[in-house]
């Protein structure tokens, strides 16, 4: 007979940057892990580690086509979440994130299963509220070119109250604020990545804007750890909860940091702000603190140096050397 604490879990997006993390620490919990993507964006290397594994098994599918797995529980972190990566093709963003979790929903009421929704800081736009709580609305552009990934990540949160009003199903959403390190995508056009990459091959620094802007910076493992907590709380707390670093930094502060940090001879170079950039981005966690008993252990400094060591390792493997 199974193990009771033992779980059969069903990743979406689970090749990716966070999924893989994510996959890796329910394997190491000891739980039966199903990882599904189509490696738009993710990758096999990233779940290398984990082929062959008693209790690890990868498919390659696309959530907007209905999936049919008996699972105990669904977290759906399928859809880029990239600028450059979910720009690329806005209409498929917006029904990865729109058909994915109507399927990925209609699997977990089949099923009965617990279901998680990975949403994102990126619903409440270029906010007027600072630092954001879970009752702000948000102050979002829906036609801009980022309208594909915030609307379809505002749409997928609907679909999961409403699946939770219609259908009484175990939902839980959490909103992701900026999360790095290691497996990162290094032409993924975010923030730390470019910085690193350009740092280490000692290329300008392109800082958008003036630099005043700020983001809240958390790292992979404690927002893995806020996600695995949430999916364990009781049915009521249904979220959505922001899960993040609250500690605030300007872009500018983050390049510097970057530069000392790998010894760069790269200058910083000043190019426009791209459309809809939000001027400021800092979540209030104290929903997670109560509710999780969560918040970030890794600071900062030492978050960017298992980075950087990754993209060292990364570009030297393809001939590429810092």
């Amino acid at each position: 007979m199974r193990d009771m604490l033992r779980k059969r879990v069903l990743v979406t997006g689970g090749a990716g940057f966070l999924g893989s993390h994510l996959c890796e620490r329910l394997v190491a919990d000891g739980h039966d892990v199903v990882c599904v993507d189509n490696f738009y964006t993710g990758t096999r290397e990233n779940v290398l580690a984990l082929h062959g594994h008693p209790r690890f098994e990868a498919i390659r599918h696309d959530v907007t086509f209905p999936l049919y797995v008996e699972v105990d529980e669904i977290y759906n972190l399928a859809c880029p979440a990239s600028p450059i990566h979910y720009q690329f093709d806005p209409v498929q963003t917006t029904k990865t994130s729109v058909h994915g979790a109507i399927n990925m929903l209609g699997l977990a009421k089949r099923v009965k299963a617990r279901i998680l929704q990975a949403s994102t800081s990126e619903v409440y736009g270029d906010p007027e509220m600072h630092p954001q709580r879970e009752e702000y609305w948000g102050n979002v552009n829906p036609i801009g070119p980022r309208s594909c990934y915030d609307e379809g990540k505002r749409c997928a949160e609907t679909l999961f109250f409403d699946y939770w009003r219609q259908h009484g199903l175990r939902i839980k959403v959490a909103r992701i604020f900026n999360t790095y390190g290691p497996r990162m995508h290094p032409n993924d056009g975010r923030v730390v990545s470019n910085f690193i990459v350009q740092a280490l091959r000692n290329e300008p620094i392109t800082l958008y804007g003036d630099g005043r802007q700020t983001r809240s910076f958390c790292f992979v493992t404690d927002l893995i750890d806020g996600l695995v907590r949430l999916m364990g709380t009781a049915d009521a707390v249904t979220g959505p909860m922001n899960l993040g670093n609250p500690v605030e930094f300007t872009i500018g502060e983050l390049a510097q940091r970057v530069i000392e940090l790998t010894g760069s001879r790269s200058a910083i170079e000043h190019r426009p702000l791209p459309t809809n950039d939000p001027r400021q981005r800092r979540p209030d966690i104290s929903l997670a603190r109560e509710a999780l008993g969560w918040q970030p252990t890794v600071a900062l400094d030492e978050g960017l140096r298992h980075t950087i060591a990754y993209f060292e390792r990364l570009l030297a493997e393809r001939g590429a050397p810092a």
